[in-house]
Protein backbone atom coordinates (compact mmCIF):
# COMPACT_ATOMS: atom_id res chain seq x y z
CA UNK A 1 0.00 0.00 0.00
CA UNK A 2 3.18 2.52 0.59
CA UNK A 3 4.31 2.49 -2.99
CA UNK A 4 5.93 5.68 -2.58
CA UNK A 5 9.35 5.09 -1.43
CA UNK A 6 10.64 3.45 -4.95
CA UNK A 7 9.50 6.66 -7.01
CA UNK A 8 12.85 9.06 -7.06
CA UNK A 9 11.23 12.85 -6.98
CA UNK A 10 14.08 14.88 -9.47
CA UNK A 11 14.37 18.38 -6.68
CA UNK A 12 11.67 21.22 -6.86
CA UNK A 13 9.12 18.48 -8.01
CA UNK A 14 5.87 16.93 -6.29
CA UNK A 15 4.53 13.92 -7.37
CA UNK A 16 1.27 14.37 -6.21
CA UNK A 17 -1.72 11.40 -5.70
CA UNK A 18 -3.78 11.31 -8.54
CA UNK A 19 -7.00 12.07 -6.36
CA UNK A 20 -6.01 15.35 -6.12
CA UNK A 21 -5.73 16.45 -9.92
CA UNK A 22 -8.24 19.39 -10.14
CA UNK A 23 -9.01 20.52 -6.74
CA UNK A 24 -7.91 23.73 -5.47
CA UNK A 25 -4.71 22.70 -3.59
CA UNK A 26 -3.46 21.36 -7.23
CA UNK A 27 -4.30 24.91 -9.09
CA UNK A 28 -2.54 26.46 -6.14
CA UNK A 29 0.37 24.37 -6.64
CA UNK A 30 1.11 25.02 -10.29
CA UNK A 31 2.99 27.90 -11.50
CA UNK A 32 4.95 27.67 -7.82
CA UNK A 33 6.61 24.12 -8.21
CA UNK A 34 6.27 21.39 -10.71
CA UNK A 35 3.28 19.12 -9.85
CA UNK A 36 3.34 15.47 -11.54
CA UNK A 37 0.21 13.44 -10.66
CA UNK A 38 0.62 9.56 -10.02
CA UNK A 39 -2.13 7.02 -9.61
CA UNK A 40 0.43 4.60 -7.48
CA UNK A 41 1.46 6.96 -4.96
CA UNK A 42 -1.25 4.33 -2.42
CA UNK A 43 -1.32 5.99 0.90
CA UNK A 44 0.66 9.05 -0.16
CA UNK A 45 -0.92 12.38 -1.03
CA UNK A 46 2.06 13.91 -2.07
CA UNK A 47 5.95 12.26 -2.00
CA UNK A 48 8.81 14.98 -1.66
CA UNK A 49 12.31 15.01 -3.03
CA UNK A 50 14.40 14.11 0.21
CA UNK A 51 11.70 11.38 1.22
CA UNK A 52 9.28 12.94 2.99
CA UNK A 53 5.79 11.88 2.19
CA UNK A 54 2.91 14.28 2.91
CA UNK A 55 -0.55 12.85 4.51
CA UNK A 56 -3.52 15.30 3.69
CA UNK A 57 -6.26 15.06 6.25
CA UNK A 58 -9.34 16.95 4.51
CA UNK A 59 -12.07 18.80 6.34
CA UNK A 60 -14.50 16.02 4.39
CA UNK A 61 -11.92 13.25 6.01
CA UNK A 62 -12.55 14.35 9.20
CA UNK A 63 -16.20 13.97 8.74
CA UNK A 64 -16.36 10.77 7.31
CA UNK A 65 -15.26 9.18 9.52
CA UNK A 66 -12.35 6.28 10.66
CA UNK A 67 -10.82 5.64 7.18
CA UNK A 68 -8.59 8.59 7.79
CA UNK A 69 -7.10 6.72 10.78
CA UNK A 70 -6.48 4.02 9.34
CA UNK A 71 -4.86 4.74 6.18
CA UNK A 72 -2.30 6.89 8.82
CA UNK A 73 -1.37 3.55 10.62
CA UNK A 74 -1.29 1.84 8.02
CA UNK A 75 1.42 4.31 6.64
CA UNK A 76 3.45 4.18 10.09
CA UNK A 77 3.39 0.09 10.13
CA UNK A 78 4.56 -0.06 6.36
CA UNK A 79 6.74 2.73 5.75
CA UNK A 80 10.66 4.19 6.57
CA UNK A 81 9.66 7.34 4.80
CA UNK A 82 9.14 10.63 6.53
CA UNK A 83 5.41 11.26 7.09
CA UNK A 84 4.33 14.99 7.68
CA UNK A 85 0.40 15.25 8.13
CA UNK A 86 -1.39 17.92 7.00
CA UNK A 87 -4.91 18.64 8.39
CA UNK A 88 -7.57 20.54 7.17
CA UNK A 89 -8.83 22.23 10.70
CA UNK A 90 -11.53 24.45 10.27
CA UNK A 91 -14.92 25.46 12.12
CA UNK A 92 -16.90 22.04 10.61
CA UNK A 93 -13.84 19.60 11.49
CA UNK A 94 -11.83 21.73 14.39
CA UNK A 95 -14.69 19.31 17.01
CA UNK A 96 -12.64 16.07 15.72
CA UNK A 97 -8.97 17.67 15.92
CA UNK A 98 -7.80 16.50 19.17
CA UNK A 99 -8.45 13.39 18.89
CA UNK A 100 -6.37 13.60 15.71
CA UNK A 101 -3.92 15.39 17.19
CA UNK A 102 -3.19 12.62 20.30
CA UNK A 103 -3.46 10.05 17.07
CA UNK A 104 -0.59 11.58 14.62
CA UNK A 105 1.62 13.12 17.51
CA UNK A 106 1.31 10.76 20.61
CA UNK A 107 0.69 7.71 19.50
CA UNK A 108 2.37 7.35 15.72
CA UNK A 109 4.50 9.73 16.73
CA UNK A 110 4.22 11.87 13.18
CA UNK A 111 4.95 15.60 12.65
CA UNK A 112 1.19 17.11 12.58
CA UNK A 113 0.31 20.52 11.07
CA UNK A 114 -3.01 22.04 11.41
CA UNK A 115 -4.17 24.31 8.34
CA UNK A 116 -7.24 26.50 7.64
CA UNK A 117 -7.65 25.09 3.87
CA UNK A 118 -6.25 23.83 1.00
CA UNK A 119 -4.79 27.17 0.33
CA UNK A 120 -2.76 27.48 3.24
CA UNK A 121 -1.73 23.76 2.84
CA UNK A 122 -0.57 24.49 -0.36
CA UNK A 123 1.70 27.40 1.00
CA UNK A 124 2.79 24.28 3.21
CA UNK A 125 4.09 22.34 0.85
CA UNK A 126 5.37 24.93 -1.45
CA UNK A 127 7.65 26.25 1.68
CA UNK A 128 8.67 22.96 2.30
CA UNK A 129 9.95 22.12 -1.59
CA UNK A 130 11.61 25.32 -1.75
CA UNK A 131 13.57 23.85 1.65
CA UNK A 132 14.38 20.78 -0.42
CA UNK A 133 16.08 22.93 -3.00
CA UNK A 134 17.56 24.78 -0.80
CA UNK A 135 19.26 21.66 0.62
CA UNK A 136 20.47 20.35 -2.44
CA UNK A 137 21.96 23.52 -3.72
CA UNK A 138 24.15 23.42 -0.19
CA UNK A 139 24.90 19.76 -0.70
CA UNK A 140 25.73 19.54 -3.91
CA UNK A 141 24.15 16.20 -4.07
CA UNK A 142 27.18 14.28 -2.79
CA UNK A 143 27.01 15.56 0.88
CA UNK A 144 27.79 11.98 2.98
CA UNK A 145 26.36 14.63 5.78
CA UNK A 146 23.28 14.25 3.78
CA UNK A 147 20.86 12.45 6.18
CA UNK A 148 21.62 15.17 8.88
CA UNK A 149 20.60 17.62 6.75
CA UNK A 150 17.57 16.21 5.91
CA UNK A 151 16.66 15.39 9.63
CA UNK A 152 16.25 19.20 9.80
CA UNK A 153 13.40 19.62 7.79
CA UNK A 154 11.50 17.70 10.28
CA UNK A 155 13.26 19.70 12.60
CA UNK A 156 11.65 22.59 10.88
CA UNK A 157 8.31 21.01 10.99
CA UNK A 158 8.10 20.27 14.41
CA UNK A 159 9.19 23.44 15.42
CA UNK A 160 6.30 24.91 13.21
CA UNK A 161 3.91 22.87 14.86
CA UNK A 162 5.01 23.66 18.52
CA UNK A 163 4.36 27.44 17.44
CA UNK A 164 0.73 26.62 17.08
CA UNK A 165 0.35 26.31 20.58
CA UNK A 166 -1.60 29.14 22.31
CA UNK A 167 0.87 31.75 24.04
CA UNK A 168 4.01 30.31 22.29
CA UNK A 169 6.01 31.99 19.72
CA UNK A 170 9.24 30.87 17.90
CA UNK A 171 11.66 31.90 20.57
CA UNK A 172 9.15 30.08 22.97
CA UNK A 173 9.08 26.80 20.60
CA UNK A 174 12.64 26.99 20.39
CA UNK A 175 13.04 26.95 24.16
CA UNK A 176 10.48 24.37 24.69
CA UNK A 177 12.08 21.50 22.24
CA UNK A 178 15.69 22.76 23.58
CA UNK A 179 14.40 21.58 26.98
CA UNK A 180 12.05 18.63 26.78
CA UNK A 181 13.77 17.37 23.06
CA UNK A 182 10.66 16.14 21.14
CA UNK A 183 6.90 16.81 20.49
CA UNK A 184 6.43 13.83 22.96
CA UNK A 185 8.01 14.51 25.60
CA UNK A 186 6.51 17.97 25.77
CA UNK A 187 3.03 16.42 25.40
CA UNK A 188 4.01 14.38 28.58
CA UNK A 189 5.23 17.29 30.65
CA UNK A 190 4.19 18.00 34.22
CA UNK A 191 2.79 21.32 34.59
CA UNK A 192 5.38 22.24 36.99
CA UNK A 193 8.41 21.23 34.20
CA UNK A 194 6.15 23.53 31.99
CA UNK A 195 6.54 26.26 34.63
CA UNK A 196 10.13 25.70 35.14
CA UNK A 197 10.85 26.50 31.72
CA UNK A 198 8.25 29.63 30.59
CA UNK A 199 6.62 30.73 33.86
CA UNK A 200 3.55 29.88 35.53
CA UNK A 201 0.59 31.91 33.05
CA UNK A 202 2.54 30.06 29.70
CA UNK A 203 2.76 26.92 31.24
CA UNK A 204 -0.87 26.81 32.12
CA UNK A 205 -1.79 27.58 28.23
CA UNK A 206 0.68 24.95 27.19
CA UNK A 207 -0.56 22.72 29.81
CA UNK A 208 -4.49 22.80 28.92
CA UNK A 209 -3.36 22.62 24.91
Amino acid sequence: PVTAGSIVVPYGHVIGNERWRGSELAQRLQGKVRVIFEDALGLVDFHLSNRTCILLISEADLVAGDEFKRRLVRFRNASSLRGIVIVEKTPISGQYYLGVQKLVVLELGMVLLPVANQGEASQLIIQLVSFCVREQSRDGGANPFLGKRRAQLAGAAVLQAVQHIPGVGKAKALLLLQRFGSVHRLCNAAIHELEQALGQAVAQQIYTF
